[in-house]
């Protein structure tokens, strides 16, 4: 019999130290039916596993209220599963996908088909055959007890509770300070009170601490070592370094808050408002009442509400506060929008495609708040080693104060201090949140330029990564022909455009649509058509002018009329180049050709330089045909492999394994299932869809091919900012370590030592939040 599992997510407020989540962590998971946790720190989220149990859930709020924290429910699964069904994959990252979009792409001329066109309406559906494209509130806060100094960081430092409890501190030492010159017989006692002020609280926290597991805490340190302090007569330093001790946990909270704020800031980019239209008219609601298909009116300036597709209007639509790239993206019917960006110089009519919860913001905002619940080896093995690291602190302490004195003549005082002092270097805060600050920061700044990592472990990952492989279609190009070509025959070019696109008008196929892009683009007026026809397996005719026309592959025109050697030649020639022909006739002459191809992104032969420079092969794995692929490879300069069954990519990304490389595969998110989970790291090419966003390891999620690099470089700059920040808590530690046994310093530059190098620790991790996208030059 298979026992049930369920998970439930939790808002902790108050939790601003890696000392703080290892606590709540320990805590929840000795609760019995808990079967795993996992703490974010900077999201101040907990997320637990735990056995289908209706009192558990009562049980991990007393826990964790009893450790002096508040916890808001945020979310169960919605479903339970067997447990064994329930995975070491907690980012979902299933790469479960249905189609092979690459396969489907072929631009050969000899399937480019003009058939089925019905003109009943003005609206005739093309099809061209051999382009088959698939079909593609937080629940209440539970009451507990609250009664320490943790609170939220949000808000000015001093109304917060840790902010109170600093400032009364601080304010009992500048009295106790004040009596003590006047009545300096009563210093002890009177600095003694003052300590008692700040250290209750801690020494709570410390006992309620080791009560449910966690005896080496950072409050147990502090608290041993300024009871000891008092008892060998060092009252006024006792008193201080409690003072000391509250300002680096405040400046610990505030840079947490910083940190926490960084990606939650991206919700305020989403207006509060939006303009419904219903029956001609429009009304203003609240944007997260806005239901799917709802129809809303976004005028110039505004920002957009909801992710949507555009109805009706064309404006430049600047994505600068989303994606960071600087230059607005013009943008008419069909297309679509994401919420928080800020539509231009027209108005757009938007239908509504995605709830407010369920927006790109939101559901970004989510997916690295989970993210960062996902530590990586490097985390793992940090918090690993503080679990001994501590013991063997307070091991050292004590030895260092019974040893001298005991066997080397050494004076008690003396040595109880020096131990004292150590009990405060070796406090493990700065290196337990060394890793986790520099992660949550690169997570955060990441997901603001559109680039998500769902976890540290993929993070670190992606930074060792010594080869690409890219799907074509949609990733390295745009996943739309283009017309590449327009060749006058017998008549000019901007005629044999003109007259194409009327024999196009109203097709949806791709291949017609790029046509009327094409004479969209040039600003041609686009004649009526009379009689059209589609001819099937063949092409489309139509009367434009009392001419009679015919569009069609090379093969169906040469029925009609007899190409030349030449025109055969040229025609030749573009297919070698990948592209797909089709020729027109006017009045039983071949009039021109217009040759159309699938052309790479404006980034992408950038992006691929800058892979290449950094030392990173790169090659293309496509379902296409040989030709087009060569076509794009060579102008790229990509090495191509083509016509491949998603089992074949799959056994090529399991070759490039087995010659030592680290393999990232890239795709659109929805194809290429094998090949995606069997590479080091998968990464979804695409605007932010669900599949895109739930399936593989990491996305970018605004489609640009340099952005793959960019994921890279901040991953290696992220392991640079954790080995300086091992190095500035380690450094500090030793520094004071050695310097406390010989006698130079004691007990205040000893709890600086670690407040401090927590401190600085933080601080040089949020150096990562302003991270700036690199301009990529081909």
């Amino acid at each position: 019999m298979t026992s049930t599992t369920q998970q439930s997510r939790y808002r902790v407020e108050g939790m601003d130290c890696a000392s703080c989540a290892s606590k709540i962590d320990t805590a929840v998971r000795r609760l019995p039916g808990v079967e795993d946790v996992s703490v974010s720190v900077t999201a101040g989220t907990m997320t637990v596993k735990h056995q289908e149990d209706e009192t558990l859930a009562p049980a991990i709020t007393k826990r964790v209220t009893g450790l002096g924290y508040k916890v808001t429910a945020l979310s169960r699964a919605s479903a339970s599963v067997t447990k064994a069904d329930v995975g070491d994959h907690a980012c979902g990252c299933g790469h479960d996908h249905d189609h092979d979009h690459d396969h489907h792409h072929s631009h050969d001329h000899e399937e480019h088909d003009h058939a089925h066109h019905d003109h009943g309406k003005g609206a005739h559906q093309h099809e061209h055959a051999g382009h088959d494209h698939g079909a593609t509130k937080d629940e209440p806060a539970i009451a507990g007890l609250h009664g320490h100094d943790h609170g939220p960081t949000n808000g000015p430092w001093w109304k917060s509770s840790k902010g109170r409890l600093t400032i009364a501190s601080g304010a009992a030492l500048a009295v106790a300070w004040a009596i003590g010159k006047m009545v300096p017989e009563l210093d002890i006692w009177i600095f003694s009170a003052a300590m008692l002020v700040g250290l209750i609280p801690i020494a709570r926290r410390a006992f309620m601490a080791a009560m449910v597991g966690t005896p080496f805490s950072i409050e147990m340190l502090m608290t041993i070592a300024a009871a000891g302090a008092v008892i060998i007569g060092a009252s006024e330093e006792a008193a201080t370094v409690v003072f000391l001790f509250l300002i680096g946990e405040l400046l610990e909270g505030v840079a947490a808050g910083r940190a926490r704020a960084s990606i939650q800031s991206l919700t305020d980019l989403v207006p509060t408002t939006a303009l419904l239209e219903e029956n001609g008219k429009t009304r203003e609601v609240q944007a997260e009442d806005l239901a799917v298909g709802a129809v809303i009116l976004v005028r110039p300036g505004d920002r957009i509400p909801a992710d949507g597709v555009i109805l009706s209007g064309e404006s430049a639509i600047d994505e600068a506060p989303v994606t960071g790239e600087s230059t607005p993206v013009r943008k008419g019917a069909d297309e679509p929008v994401f919420a928080g960006t800020v539509n231009g110089d027209a108005a757009l009519r938007v239908r509504v495609t995605a709830a407010a919860a369920d927006n790109t913001i939101a559901r970004v905002v989510k997916l690295v708040e989970e993210a960062q619940e996902l530590k990586a080896p490097t985390e793992r093995f940090i918090d690993r080693f503080s679990r001994y690291y501590t013991p063997g602190v307070v091991v050292v302490g004590a030895l260092v104060a019974i040893i001298p004195p005991l066997f080397m003549g050494g004076t008690w005082a003396e040595w109880v201090y020096k131990g004292l002092a150590i009990l405060l270097i070796g406090c493990p805060c700065a290196l337990v949140i060394s890793t986790p600050a520099a992660i949550a920061a690169s997570l955060s700044s990441g997901a603001r330029r559109g680039l998500l990592l769902k976890g540290g472990a993929v993070l670190e990952n992606i930074g060792k990564v010594t080869a690409v492989a890219f799907d074509k279609t949609g990733t390295l190009t745009e996943g739309k022909p283009k017309v590449t070509d327009i060749v006058a025959l017998g008549a000019q070019e901007m005629e044999v455009l003109r007259l194409a696109a009327a024999l196009e008008t109203g097709s949806s196929h791709p291949l017609a649509r790029a046509i009327l892009d094409r004479a969209s683009a040039d600003g041609i007026e686009i004649p009526q058509i009379v009689d059209a026809k589609a001819i099937g397996g063949k092409g489309i005719s139509g009367m434009v002018d009392s001419a009679e026309i015919f569009l069609g592959s090379p093969q169906a025109a040469a029925e009609k009329v007899p190409l030349t050697p030449e025109q055969s030649t040229r025609i030749a020639a573009l297919n070698d180049e990948g592209k797909t022909v089709s020729v027109l006739i006017v009045k039983g002459t071949a009039a021109g050709l217009l040759a159309m191809r699938d052309e790479p992104r404006a980034d992408t032969a950038a992006g691929l330089k800058a892979l290449t420079d950094a030392g990173i092969k790169t090659i293309m794995l496509t379902g296409d045909n040989k030709r087009t692929a060569q076509a794009i490879g060579k102008t790229l300069g990509i090495e191509v492999r083509a016509e491949l069954l998603p089992e074949d990519k799959q056994r090529i990304v399991g070759e490039l394994k087995s010659q030592g490389l680290r393999v990232a595969k890239v795709g659109d998110g929805i194809n290429d299932a094998p090949a995606l989970a069997a590479a080091d790291v998968g990464i979804a090419m695409g605007g932010g869809t669900d599949v895109a966003l739930e399936t593989a390891d990491a996305a970018v999620l605004h489609g640009r091919v340099g952005d793959v690099m960019e994921m890279i470089a901040l991953s290696r700059r992220t392991m640079s900012n954790i080995s300086q920040n091992i190095t500035i808590a380690l450094g500090l530690k030793a520094v004071f370590l050695v310097t406390t046994i010989i006698g130079i310093t004691g007990l205040w530059p000893a709890i600086l030592a670690d407040t401090g190098a927590t401190v600085l620790v933080t601080m040089n991790a949020l150096r990562l939040l302003g991270g700036k996208r690199r301009q990529l030059t081909a």
